[in-house]
């Protein structure tokens, strides 16, 4: 397992599902050990250094329905989740995301339309060795309406659950996968986000979801679809959330080896989540690929190390 980073820059352009406005993405190539980094371009009458907001779990605050992350001089960008979600799938871990706005465009509502993006760009491997998270322990947070673990397992796992309370017509959904890596690209990727008909007049008038439609978003009205497509998946719903959960948990800036529990988590959760993980230095372990000389990528073999990831 080595780093990587893309081939080559490419861009796109959306619209910011909770701003409504016009937003311009552009992903660029980055050198090893850089990380997974923002830039503000629209912020380019401040010094550089101002303008880069590092894609870390330190770094998260308070969004309204997507996961936010901000520097130290109080710069934001917003809804990152189902990019990140794309780069972990990718196990792209080099990359400065340019955005000319303060949210990340929803395109279609899912992860899909990011990966193309990194499939036209071209995936170019790097000869640093990658590094992964080893969960050593069982770790829990809780809430009055759900919780979230992760616990040791020799792949990144799934079992997970969501139930809605008090809206008619829908059921519980179940999901599980033995490795998310191998199964992000065909079983959660294309899963879009969703929302209730009756919350819609709620959001915009708590100044949200001034850009969402029926092209970017799953829509139920007491559980039946109002997209003329209808759904993608069976269980969107769930495959959703643990789209955003791949996201959220790549803030970690490194692929993780373990299992996620959770019923009816979401990015808040999942960010007290990591806070507990890296609370506890018995938990976990950051373990790194050591190459030989004369080795390939095929047989790069695995080497511990522990050491707490940076604070951003």
């Amino acid at each position: 397992m080595y780093q990587k980073t893309i081939l080559q820059s490419v861009s796109c352009s959306g619209v910011g599902v909770h701003s409504g406005r016009p937003v311009s993405l552009t992903l660029r190539p980055a050198p090893e050990n850089y990380g997974i980094r923002f830039q503000r371009v629209d912020l380019e009458h401040l010094p550089l250094q101002e303008t880069i907001i590092t894609a870390h779990w330190n770094n998260v605050n308070k969004g309204d329905f997507c996961t936010k992350i901000s520097n130290t001089f109080g710069h934001s960008v917003s809804t990152i989740e189902h990019l990140m979600a794309a780069l972990a799938g990718q196990q792209i871990t080099n990359l400065i995301i340019e955005v000319d706005g303060s949210e990340l465009p929803i395109m279609d509502g899912s992860a899909a339309p990011f990966l193309f993006l990194i499939d036209c760009a071209g995936v170019k491997v790097q000869t640093a060795p990658a590094k992964y998270l080893k969960i050593l322990k069982k770790v829990t947070v809780e809430t009055d309406y759900g919780f979230a673990s992760l616990s040791p397992s020799d792949h990144f796992e799934a079992d997970v659950s969501i139930t809605f309370p008090g809206r008619k017509g829908m059921a519980s959904q179940e999901f599980h996968s033995d490795n998310l890596h191998e199964c992000f690209k065909q079983e959660l990727a294309r899963a879009r986000t969703f929302g209730f008909y009756s919350d819609v007049e709620k959001l915009k008038q708590a100044g949200l979801a001034k850009g969402g439609s029926l092209e970017n978003a799953v829509v139920f009205e007491e559980g039946n679809v109002l997209n003329p497509e209808g759904l993608r998946f069976d269980d969107e719903c769930i495959r959703h959330k643990v789209l955003d959960m791949v996201g959220d948990l790549y803030l970690t800036g490194v692929t993780i080896q373990g299992r996620f529990q959770g019923q009816n988590f979401g990015h808040a959760l999942n960010n007290a989540l990591l806070q507990a993980l890296f609370s506890d230095s018995r938990a976990w372990v950051e373990e790194s690929y050591q190459i030989p000389a004369n080795d390939s990528v095929a047989y790069a073999r695995p080497h511990a190390k522990q050491s707490r990831p940076a604070i951003a």
